[in-house]
């Protein structure tokens, strides 16, 4: 505690640092600063033994050449190659089960070429300043610095604006106060506890700590770095040396790399301010969500909210517009270095404006002051430099002062123009039957929006804005709109948030555009299907999902409107993509590629991904959507009117089932609960280690009545939830009475856990119990009221109750019990859940309309599959379902040709014009099912392998295929021909 309680703060940060650094050198090897070495990223300590085994055999062996030492030789080559294949492979197995969607097309391929050897070029060659090169690594820094330092400058701001800054800076901001306000109160534990547990692997600061020494620490050294963030809370200082950053500069794709100003600067700063901006952004989150600061029509960086929301948004008034034969006309706007070229003084003042005052503005004010940073390239350095203006780069709070900085743009905007904003992406949108009212409301949008961003310190960028026209009738001008006097640049065709929107809302563009890349990454399967460690099936898929199907399903939703001829061009991409992953012969029929590879068809996908989202828009009550979905105003003309494509909410309810048009979703409404006082409930397992898998019930029946002989002062409460194919209900058991409701058939086990015990309380608080203790046999339903990080809805009226009754005086205790082990009230508990017969009408939570929606379009897919008697693969799999394979790559493609009865043998004939096969024994027909069971010429050989000649072909091919398959294939000499 004396290392944090020095009067300096400064030298006491300074001191912790070096104290967290000065364990971390004694036990984590460090790694150099210069630029590393390309080496196979699968490259380990094995292959490098093997290797120099080999090298030391040959060494003898070429001194002495005789056979024993070649033998030996050849023995450690052997051995050497089998390391590095094993190796490889391991790496490329553990790579792609942890890739996901967010794994774009550029980094698979560097990934490809890293672990064949091949490494992009790293070093900065050459840079340019007023003309001449650069090419000294010393000088190159600098250059660099300047150009970024030159970018975040004062002086980039216009004549009028730097006026009214400087006019306006007088004004100082006092946000003293001797109010006690909430978010102001001291840090806890809880929320250093809670900040640590959401911390990814980054590159540390300049303090050189990373979240992992963080992480490891003690909990008595989290105590004092706990004392020490309190003192940095409450004395208002900001350590000095958490002002400085290093700065990474990437080249940006597509550019002169020649430009310093063409590289993207990735800022690193220090992990433990980091950590101490996670815990302030929380609170200023959560105050501007409650008081709803920020505009409903911003959707960046809010939870529940995506870019989507934005696209959907723009093509359901062009609908409506299309609709009453309106002209739309929208406008793009580009914000100018919108984030390093943010007005600080700006934000402080809007957090003045919207009331905050205390420790969080003042700890923000001084966040924002006096920053500094030095460009980094290997173990060079360049000299330090200041970033004027503009919030920092790399920040945890960055994001979210930006989004307040920006946040007003939207209140300057008419209520007769649609608008939205994701981050800075800013576009506004107004229909009407006549142009030139069309053309007075956008022109006074335009005129706020310049306006506004004249006195904030943003610059609208008039070359990069443009504007679009939606019109079906041709024929019909553009409308004349300026930005700052100059004409704003009217396209056919633009690109917002990554969907291409076209004049006629066709998206022919987009689906050309989508198909061309998906196409080039196509190229990744193929790479991977024919690399020496030769990828299996389920590598390959989980790439296909991850780079190329997460591009076809973004905007999906969206897109998803345009003629079915249209969205066909996309099928072609997920029919070849299957046919690479799986290994099927080219003729193989679509509808047993789905089957094979458990993989739906793109329509499907697209119902399912656009039901998901629709419920989501409904279980959100502020969602600006969720009024256009359920409104039906215009369903009527829209019935009337069949050529017109509806809008979202209508194509929705035309394709729901009748099962979810009555179904009433719980809405996610937003907890008042400050998220920095402790939301947790804790539970009792009175059963330690004893597992109902290894103990006798009777030996879990004693620890049982030990337990409450201990708390035979509160009252037993038993809940459970019960869920079968036609039944879902829940119940409790205490003091001799039962209650039971019967549920939703959407509900899930978990929310009929949850029900059971918000009504156990609702029954505590009406009979005022003031001492009881609720079993569950639920430890995910437990560790969810234990967690303080969930948004289940269920959760938080149960957490919110338990409170509420806490209030009261009741003391209320929660513990596990394992099931059906003759516990008498779980017993009682889990019997009336499942004979429940009172139904209770009950809002039923997103996750579990989501999981409904999924098993619909599950069901939807196997009756088309259950139609497809004639097709081979039917017989062998007639319920569709995931077939897991462990076979190496050459058998797997062998297996799946002969699953879908299309193999090179049977079917070659089909793509050169051919007649069909036969055999050269029988002169039958050749087909599949011939070879393996039909063909009377290699009966003995069939009862050799399969103890049998007469049996159906799920014998040979089904979920497990049998072992002596390919031995017999290779037997009668078709393996290497199918």
């Amino acid at each position: 505690r004396d290392m944090v309680e020095g009067e300096n703060l400064n030298e006491v940060v300074n001191l912790v640092t070096k104290t967290i650094i000065s364990a971390a050198d004694d036990s984590i090897p460090k790694s150099g600063l210069s630029f590393p070495k390309n080496r196979k990223p699968w490259w380990n300590k094995y292959c490098t033994d093997t290797n120099r085994d080999q090298r030391r055999a040959w060494n003898v062996f070429r001194r002495h050449p005789t056979s024993a030492n070649q033998i030996a030789f050849q023995r450690a080559k052997s051995i050497a190659r089998w390391a590095k294949r094993k190796s490889e492979r391991g790496y490329w197995i553990k790579f792609v089960s942890g890739i996901n969607s967010s794994v774009t097309a550029k980094d698979m391929w560097d990934n490809v070429r890293r672990a064949c050897g091949i490494y992009p070029e790293k070093r900065i060659s050459c840079l340019r300043k007023n003309g001449q090169e650069v090419r000294n690594i010393s000088d190159m820094v600098d250059v660099l610095a300047e150009a970024f330092a030159s970018i975040c400058s004062a002086s980039n701001y216009t004549e009028p604006f730097l006026t009214h800054k400087n006019r306006t800076e007088r004004i100082k901001l006092r946000f003293q106060t001797t109010k006690h306000i909430s978010y102001n109160t001291d840090l806890t534990i809880f929320d250093l506890h809670t900040a640590l547990s959401v911390l990814k692997h980054t590159s540390p600061g300049p303090d050189e700590v990373t979240y992992s020494m963080l992480q490891h620490l003690s909990e008595h050294s989290l105590l004092n770095i706990l004392y020490m963030f309190n003192r940095i809370w409450k004395e208002h200082v900001f350590p000095d040396c958490w002002k400085h950053a290093f700065i990474i500069p990437m080249p940006k794709p597509g550019k002169d790399p020649q430009d310093p100003l063409n590289y993207r600067p990735i800022a690193l700063t220090s992990c433990m301010c980091k950590l101490f901006e996670r815990i302030v952004n929380v609170r200023l989150v959560h105050i501007l969500e409650k008081n709803e600061y920020i505009s409903p029509f911003q959707s960046g960086f809010r939870k529940s909210r995506s870019t989507i929301d934005n696209l959907m948004s723009l093509e359901t008034d062009i609908r409506v517009a299309f609709l009453k034969r309106n002209h739309l006309v929208s406008i793009f706007f580009d914000i100018y270095k919108a984030y390093d070229r943010t007005w600080r003084y700006g934000i402080m003042k809007n957090l003045y404006d919207l009331g905050f005052r205390g420790n969080l503005p003042i700890f923000v004010q001084n966040f924002l002051k006096q920053r500094f940073f030095r460009v980094r390239m290997g173990n060079t350095y360049s000299n330090i430099f200041c970033q004027e203006e503009g919030v920092p780069q790399g920040s945890v709070l960055s994001v979210t002062l930006f989004v307040l900085a920006i946040n007003p743009i939207l209140s300057v905007i008419p209520q007769t123009v649609q608008k939205n904003l994701y981050v800075d992406d800013l576009h506004i949108s107004c229909y009407a039957r006549n142009m030139q009212l069309i053309e007075r409301q956008l022109q006074t949008a335009i005129n706020n929006i310049v306006e506004w961003s004249n006195k904030s310190g943003f610059t609208i960028s008039a070359q990069k804005t443009i504007g679009i026209h939606f019109c079906k009738r041709p024929l019909h001008p553009d409308p004349e709109l300026l930005l700052s006097g100059v004409p704003i640049r009217f396209q056919d065709n633009y690109k917002f948030l990554g969907i291409v929107f076209d004049k006629r809302l066709t998206f022919l563009p987009h689906i050309a555009s989508l198909r061309k890349r998906c196409l080039r990454s196509l190229n990744i399967l193929r790479t991977l299907s024919n690399t020496s460690w030769l990828a299996d099936r389920s590598c390959l898929l989980r790439v296909y999902r991850s780079v190329i199907r997460s591009m076809i399903d973004y905007g999906s939703v969206v897109y998803g409107s345009a003629r079915p001829s249209y969205l066909k061009r996309l099928d072609y991409v997920h029919h070849q993509a299957l046919r690479l992953c799986l290994g099927a012969f080219r003729t193989s029929p679509i509808p047993s590629l789905y089957a094979e590879a458990f993989e739906p068809s793109l329509s499907s996908r697209r119902d399912k991904l656009s039901l998901s989202y629709y419920f989501r828009i409904l279980s959100n009550d502020n969602h600006p959507l969720r009024g256009t979905l359920l409104n039906g105003n215009n369903n009527r003309l829209f019935n009337a009117r069949p050529s017109c494509i509806p809008h979202f909410g209508l194509r929705m309810r035309n394709i729901l089932p009748d099962t979810f048009h009555d179904v009433k979703i719980h809405t996610n409404d937003f907890c008042d609960h400050p998220p920095w006082m402790e939301n947790s409930i804790s539970y009792i397992n009175p059963f330690g280690n004893f597992t109902k898998s290894d103990s006798n019930n009777s030996v879990l029946i004693s620890l049982f009545n030990q337990h409450r002989q201990f708390f035979q002062s509160y009252q037993p409460v038993f809940t459970d939830g019960s869920k079968s194919l036609n039944h879902v209900g829940c119940a409790f058991f205490t003091n001799g009475h039962i209650v039971s409701y019967k549920l939703h058939s959407f509900t899930s086990v978990f929310s009929s856990e949850i029900t059971a015990v918000y009504f156990a309380l609702k029954y505590i608080d009406v009979h005022d119990i003031r001492k009881s203790i609720l079993y569950t046999d639920s430890m995910s339903l437990l560790e969810s009221l234990r967690s303080s990080s969930t948004r289940n809805p269920l959760i938080k009226e149960v957490k919110d109750f338990y409170r509420h009754l806490l209030s009261k005086g009741a003391r209320i205790l929660f513990s596990w019990v394992p099931s059906h082990v003759d516990i008498t009230g779980n017993e009682l508990a889990d019997k009336s859940a499942k004979s429940a017969t009172e139904f209770l009408t009950r809002p039923i939570v997103y996750a579990d309309v989501r999981s409904a929606v999924n098993q619909w379009c599950h069901c939807q897919w196997q009756e088309k599959w259950n139609m497809e008697t004639n097709n081979k693969l039917h017989v062998i799999k007639p319920v569709l379902s995931h077939w897991v394979t462990k076979l190496n790559r050459r058998c797997d493609v062998v297996l799946t040709r002969l699953r879908i009865g299309h193999t090179r043998l049977t079917h070659k004939y089909l793509l050169f014009a051919e007649s069909p096969p036969t055999c050269s024994h029988c002169g039958d027909i050749l087909t599949v099912k011939h070879i393996l069971t039909d063909c009377v010429a290699v009966n003995r050989r069939r009862l050799r392998y399969f103890r049998s000649s007469s049996f159906d072909l799920s014998f040979l091919l089904g979920q497990i295929p049998h072992f002596n398959l390919f031995m017999y294939l290779k037997d009668i000499g078709v393996f290497h021909d199918i």
